[in-house]
């Protein structure tokens, strides 16, 4: 990924919470020389010391049937975007677009049965039933026949995490006065997106210009 030295996080910290929260990702390799894409939630986690990606395709799709442990793949978390406006600078300027993206390269293992893919189904349905009514849907809740069918339906992967490049394009490149004004466009939406965008500016605004 292209990214200009002012759009580059490096803080594992922000990129670990950004990925929490933007967990529904993009899943890229390369099939019979062509790219394939699969759309799935997936889940960062700290493992001796490393970083694994946890998810699973359904087992009727064969992208899953790409993942020989040799190939690194790609795996992209997109966060907020907007358009923004040259109206919003102090100079004339050119459109753009402010967003936050991250990539993920790294090789997969595959996992077809067992306590591993159970682990991986019950911790993605507990971290989105975390904020569901009580009482929350569990896999403990279903009879087992039926638990064991359905993971006979799945493919689970573990991926190794082996680099990450994270873009955050927030208008840093600009003087304090536009990016004021940019801030306040954008709340000035009422377009949750939108208001992501500018809140995530502000998070960055004090280290880039002061108080």
């Amino acid at each position: 990924m292209y990214i200009p030295k002012q759009y580059q996080e490096t803080d594992p910290v922000v990129i670990a919470d950004f990925i929490k929260h933007n967990d529904f990702a993009t899943v890229i390799s390369v099939v019979e020389g062509l790219p394939v894409a699969t759309h799935i939630p997936l889940e960062l986690v700290e493992q001796d010391g490393k970083q694994v990606l946890w998810g699973h395709f359904a087992r009727a799709n064969k992208h899953w049937q790409s993942f020989d442990g040799s190939q690194q793949i790609l795996v992209i978390f997109a966060g907020a975007h907007s358009y923004i406006s040259p109206r919003w600078y102090t100079e004339p300027q050119v459109p753009t677009w402010n967003y936050m993206v991250v990539h993920v390269y790294g090789k997969p293992r595959l996992i077809h049965e067992g306590p591993e893919l159970y682990n991986i189904v019950h911790r993605l349905t507990a971290i989105y039933e975390a904020n569901a009514a009580t009482p929350p849907y569990t896999l403990e809740g279903l009879p087992p026949y039926m638990v064991e069918k359905q993971l006979k339906g799945i493919v689970g992967f573990e991926i190794a995490v082996e680099r990450i490049e994270a873009k955050f394009k927030m208008s840093q490149n600009r003087d304090a006065q536009s990016y004021a004004n940019i801030i306040e466009a954008l709340h000035s939406t009422g377009d949750d997106i939108k208001e992501a965008v500018a809140a995530e500016m502000e998070r960055r605004q004090d280290a880039l210009f002061g108080d």
